[in-house]
């Protein structure tokens, strides 16, 4: 192994300044492991933080972005008991959120991966082995590396705080990571469900991945009057809420009694609109989320196995092709897209 590495890093905030650069590799500490990075994937929340968007406020530069990744152990430090060279790993992107109750820090954005702690985006890294969870054994390279933040977003949503029970109704809203991560989850829990989005083609692919019906926001601007028919007026049992702002009055319509709405998203603004009334009558839940904690990880990776679940990758992009992954994520990807590290 060479003692030098390539990486990505911003040098200032705004994706055209990312830089790519050779760098010493890192060496692991007590209970460290150097991990060779095999492949990283985007998330929105990365382009916010790429942005200055997000943590305006980061450690100094340059900053090395990116929350996901799966990669291989290669060396360890002393007193890693957890795992050794040659297992495959990713990283929990909220560091200290290990099972229960979050630490009081997470509602200041805490100590997770990919910002305010440096990203992955980088050839070689090192984690402290209390972050890292074993990958699932059938998936990918490119597969695992789209887990940790979408997959456990929508299992937490669904597995962990719904929780989702057979026969119930889930609507998810877009064709993103966490919305085609959380349209699988709920049928491999024994749900049914409905995907929103402004593209017909996009929802053929869904109803091709099992979907039980599609809902054309861009030509039924009352989509909730339709998830309702669909539920034969009884509304859906659980939402995951993609877009905020005033979205949420159509939510709270297309609910059903006691129904639960996760708010994961906030495309349509950071300022929630919602209709009293109708919340109250229907004895509501609004619940935040935000990713989950390792435990939570550790048990979807062997569900995903289980129920041979396989993550929707858009494209998957070379180290060199950083910008043009950004782009497209910036345009609107059908699931996640991966940029691979590993170099054949």
């Amino acid at each position: 192994m060479s003692d030098r590495m390539k990486r990505w890093q911003l040098p200032a905030f705004g994706r055209r300044n990312l830089e790519f650069v050779d760098v010493p590799v890192p060496a692991p500490g007590a209970r460290e492991m150097l991990i060779r990075v095999a492949a990283v994937s985007l998330n929105y929340r990365d382009k916010l933080v790429v942005e200055g968007e997000l943590l305006p406020d980061l450690p100094a530069m340059p900053f090395v972005p990116i929350s996901d990744m799966v990669g291989e152990v290669v060396a360890v430090g002393p007193s890693v008991s957890r795992f050794v060279p040659g297992d495959r790993v990713l990283g929990n992107f909220w560091t200290q959120w290990i099972d229960g109750a979050p630490p009081p820090e997470m509602a200041r954005h805490g100590q997770s991966l990919g910002g305010p702690l440096p990203g992955m985006l980088s050839e070689y890294v090192v984690l402290h082995e209390s972050v890292a969870v074993a990958a699932p054994v059938s998936l990918t390279d490119e597969e695992a590396s789209t887990l940790p933040i979408a997959a456990l977003t929508a299992w937490f949503a669904l597995a962990e705080t719904g929780p989702v029970k057979p026969g119930d109704t889930v609507l998810v809203q877009g064709t993103g990571g966490v919305a085609l991560f959380g349209m699988q989850f709920a049928q491999a829990l024994g749900a049914r469900t409905i995907v929103t989005s402004r593209s017909a083609a996009k929802l053929e692919r869904v109803r091709a991945l099992g979907a039980f019906a599609g809902i054309d926001t861009s030509a039924t601007a009352d989509w909730s009057h339709a998830a309702c028919e669909l539920t034969g007026g009884q509304g859906v049992d659980h939402i995951l809420e993609m877009i905020g702002g005033d979205n949420l009055i159509h939510s709270m319509d297309a609910l059903a009694a006691g129904g639960r709405i996760a708010l994961i998203g906030f495309l349509g603004g950071q300022t929630l609109q919602l209709p009293a009334v109708p919340m109250m009558l229907k004895r509501s839940i609004l619940q935040g989320i935000s990713v989950g904690h390792r435990r939570a990880f550790e048990t979807m990776n062997p569900a995903i196995d289980h129920h041979h679940i396989k993550p929707v990758i858009d494209t998957v992009y070379p180290i060199e092709d950083v910008l043009a992954a950004f782009d497209h994520l910036e345009r609107g990807p059908f699931g996640k897209v991966v940029i691979r590290l590993a170099r054949d």
